[in-house]
């Protein structure tokens, strides 16, 4: 194990066998919440978690940021994709599930991974 001290920051770095890295990354991770210690990056600022940030996100967010990225409108993006305005809107809204074949078509049409709105 290393540590090194920067700007009132302590790094530390360990050596592990690469079958247990997961298992260890797990162990820490778990440690440092039940301690309500938060990693932080380079500045110093604490990092959160996808999922503490955007505690409602669905695929159906992805899709509309994406939308609101393109400036398109259901309308373009139906006809891009080949769908109805409706389905679009069906997707956004949780209506609708977003299949997988689906996400790979709109990550294929917007040069993104498909894994954003599964």
């Amino acid at each position: 194990m290393k540590t090194q001290i920067t700007d009132g920051l302590t790094e530390i770095s360990l050596t592990v066998p690469t079958e247990m890295a997961s298992k260890i990354c797990d162990a820490i991770s778990s440690l440092l919440q039940l301690a309500d210690i938060r990693p932080v990056n380079e500045e110093g600022d604490k990092l959160y978690t996808i999922d503490e940030v955007f505690p409602d996100a669905n695929p159906g967010m992805a899709l509309r940021g994406l939308r609101a990225r393109e400036e398109i409108t259901q309308k373009q993006l139906a006809a891009v994709l080949g769908i109805q305005q409706t389905r679009v809107s069906e997707m956004e809204n949780g209506v609708r599930p977003i299949s997988v074949d689906m996400a790979k078509r709109i990550g294929k049409a917007y040069n993104i991974s498909y894994k954003a709105f599964l």
